[in-house]
């Protein structure tokens, strides 16, 4: 497996070598260090943990965690993110060049939040007709049973906090690696909005 922390720098469109229009997401990938390494003896599983975005000041981290990375030898760093990954050492770098163009990743990020929103725009129900004196405009419509169950269901569609969760999206593809600007063009959109944190990742 590779893995990258990265940060969304926004969405452009770039033209391909048979003049086709492509529209990708621009990430800013790494470089990350490697400030913790798992193991199946310690911790019951593998894995790496790296560090994304170097901090300029050291006062606004706890200092248990700036210990770990003075222990590390490393600059302290911003955001921490873990990647089931073998085969990297404490203090080792990860930089863009451990993806090359025509890969097919996964990235999870932070969806954008939309605040609290209705039956129509959360779960894109029909809603009912505008005109002829309808009072069923926008409405959720019956959520229950009378007398059986005489309760609504779990998981039922209803109005309430829309966006703002992890989201993960696979078989995206790398269309261009820029690694003197750190730079990752995937085609197509990633979750969130510009400058969310993304971890991109290739089994």
């Amino acid at each position: 497996m590779k893995g990258i922390i990265g940060r969304k720098v926004g969405m452009t469109q770039i033209f391909d070598e048979e003049g086709r229009l492509i529209p990708v997401t621009v990430i800013e990938a790494g470089p990350c260090w490697v400030v913790q390494v798992r193991s199946k003896e310690k911790d019951g599983y593998e894995a790496v943990q790296l560090g994304f975005q170097e901090v300029k000041k050291e006062k606004n981290i706890k200092k248990p965690v700036i210990g770990i990375f003075k222990k590390a030898g490393i600059p302290a760093c911003r955001f921490l993110r873990e990647f089931r990954m073998t085969g990297l050492n404490v203090g080792d770098k990860v930089t863009v060049d451990v993806f090359l163009k025509g890969d097919v990743v996964s990235i999870t990020g932070i969806s954008k939040g939309k605040g609290f929103q209705g039956v129509m725009k959360r779960h894109r129900f029909a809603g009912g007709p505008d005109t002829h004196g309808s009072m069923f405009n926008r409405a959720p419509g019956s959520i229950g049973a009378s007398s059986y169950p005489s309760r609504v269901w779990k998981g039922l569609g209803m109005a309430g906090h829309m966006g703002n969760e992890r989201v993960t999206i696979k078989n995206l593809t790398i269309v261009d690696v820029v690694p003197e600007q750190n730079l990752l063009l995937i085609k197509g959109a990633v979750p969130g909005g510009e400058n969310g944190i993304l971890q991109i990742w290739k089994v």
